[in-house]
């Protein structure tokens, strides 16, 4: 299928590793001009390179998300490099385990300034620019916590469903405007993120991350883990002129891990 973004720009958002990497490269590959960025501009400059070298039109940008002055700086040195921003994936880290009965309210706090604040930042720079094209993609990376809130990430689950609420919300007031405005959500994908909580889990429960790995493969009916290209995949689609008439929804791309509809 063609998914006629060939010579769109795209910036998306802490790209250096884990899904983020795997929707850059996805991008890269359907011909979009991708800005690579993360707080190590070195490691930006790296995987940027090495799409250039097969072929493709990438820049590597430090971004620091935390600050405005970050978010701006972002903004503007991708438009310098490659062009006014068609596509924009919004991405970051996650927030520490814990519990919802011990969060504090500094935890709460936390959970906006990490995976609400910059988002809305980073959409208040670029969305103005679509809307006047009239042509626009956002897409989100959250969480399978959206639908079902997972055990122990409490602060994760607070924030992503409070940044769901918003572009839920935002995606009906651009639909005119040929915006799309999407989630995408992980179930069990094979990143060191996963890795991580597998380990934490193991220790929490004092036994081996492979007995983790070994219980999470059996709740999911495909039985293992998803792969960073198959999301980065679902991640190209939605950013696709194919997918025009997709708004306002989070997919799951979890191997059917939750079982509601």
């Amino acid at each position: 299928m063609d998914l006629g973004i060939s010579g769109k720009t795209a910036l998306v958002a802490a790209s250096t590793g884990g899904l983020g990497l795997a929707i850059a490269r996805a991008l890269a590959a359907e011909g979009v001009r991708v800005a690579v960025t993360g707080r190590r501009l070195d490691r930006a400059k790296e995987i940027a390179a090495g799409l250039e070298a097969d072929g493709h039109t990438a820049v590597g940008i430090e971004a620091d998300l935390s600050t405005p002055d970050g978010v701006a700086t972002a903004v503007e040195r991708s438009v310098e490099a490659l062009g006014p921003i068609d596509i924009l994936v919004l991405n970051g880290p996650g927030p520490k385990p814990g519990a919802a009965a011990t969060l504090s309210a500094d935890d709460i706090a936390a959970a906006f300034e990490l995976l609400v604040k910059p988002h809305h930042a980073l959409v208040s720079h670029v969305l103005p620019g679509m809307r006047e094209r009239r042509w626009g993609r956002i897409l989100a990376v959250g969480s399978s916590g959206v639908v079902a809130p997972l055990p122990n990430l409490a602060v994760s689950n607070t924030g992503r469903a409070a940044l769901a609420g918003y572009l839920k919300t935002l995606a009906a007031e651009v639909a005119l405007d040929a915006v799309t405005v999407n989630m995408l959500l992980p179930g069990r994908i094979a990143t060191d993120r996963v890795a991580e909580l597998d380990q934490a889990a193991a220790k929490r429960r004092g036994t081996t991350v492979e007995e983790i790995q070994l219980e999470s493969r059996k709740t999911i009916p495909a039985r293992r883990y998803g792969e960073p290209e198959e999301f980065g995949a679902a991640a190209a689609f939605l950013c696709s002129a194919p997918a025009s008439y997709i708004t306002g929804v989070a997919l799951r791309c979890d191997g059917g891990l939750i079982r509601s509809l």
